[in-house]
């Protein structure tokens, strides 16, 4: 994954599977708007009351996904899957429409490549990423995220650019952002421990521990 500006726009899911409907409810604990989408009208009616904005709609169609506004979305998710054809067919008609940030979910390693070769700019797998996780990953910098408890997370992160080129001692990252700096991989280079001499050049990646307000607040510097 590649890394990606904050953004405070809207985000929509489309398909209110367990899936959908987890990672609709986890973005909009996170603060943001979600518009949730889903052919199946008893799906709509059981989520209407969860989610503030719930549409029923065919989104394998590309005009449906004008009339919804989708070409003012930042951010969508294809979160079909029941049906390979479907989620296949959104993602097109996406692509289509100009959305920028497209993540559809996957079923199989196959399902990921055809996902991939029509549009879609992530891929993740449900069965091995929760929509908490998926969640984060899609309205931060972070390229991974994984939450231990209540309020404790370690999240792989590129260098906040206010950062590049100091030292670690010299930043005070605990004190000063309420993260521990636990690993860095300067551009070129394999991970290694962090210490106080590192120097957080351009381009290098880290890994982070602390509060997940905290990290979230630190992936976010610029």
């Amino acid at each position: 994954m590649s890394a990606r500006d904050e953004d405070s726009g809207d985000i929509a899911v489309i398909g209110l599977g367990r899936f959908g409907c987890h990672l609709a409810g986890a973005l909009a604990r996170l603060g943001h708007q979600v518009l949730a989408v889903d052919r199946d009208a008893a799906r709509v009616q059981r989520w209407s009351a969860s989610l503030d904005r719930v549409v029923q709609a065919d989104a394998t169609e590309e005009q449906a996904l004008r009339q919804l506004g989708f070409g003012d979305f930042r951010r969508v998710v294809v979160a079909i899957g029941a049906s390979v054809e479907a989620s296949v067919l959104t993602v097109l008609a996406l692509t289509e429409v100009g959305v920028p940030q497209i993540w559809a979910r996957a079923t199989s390693r196959k399902h990921a490549k055809i996902l991939a070769s029509v549009g879609a700019h992530h891929v993740v797998f449900p069965e091995a990423e929760t929509g908490e996780r998926v969640a984060h990953l899609i309205v931060s910098r972070m390229l991974d995220f994984m939450e231990f408890g209540d309020d404790f997370a370690i999240a792989k992160v590129p260098v906040p650019p206010p950062l590049v080129g100091r030292r670690l001692r010299d930043i005070a990252a605990q004190e000063r952002y309420g993260v521990l700096v636990v690993g860095a991989k300067p551009t070129g280079e394999r991970f290694r421990y962090a210490d106080p001499d590192t120097v957080l050049g351009p381009g290098s990646i880290l890994v982070v521990e602390g509060g997940i307000t905290q990290v979230q607040q630190f992936a976010a510097l610029r």
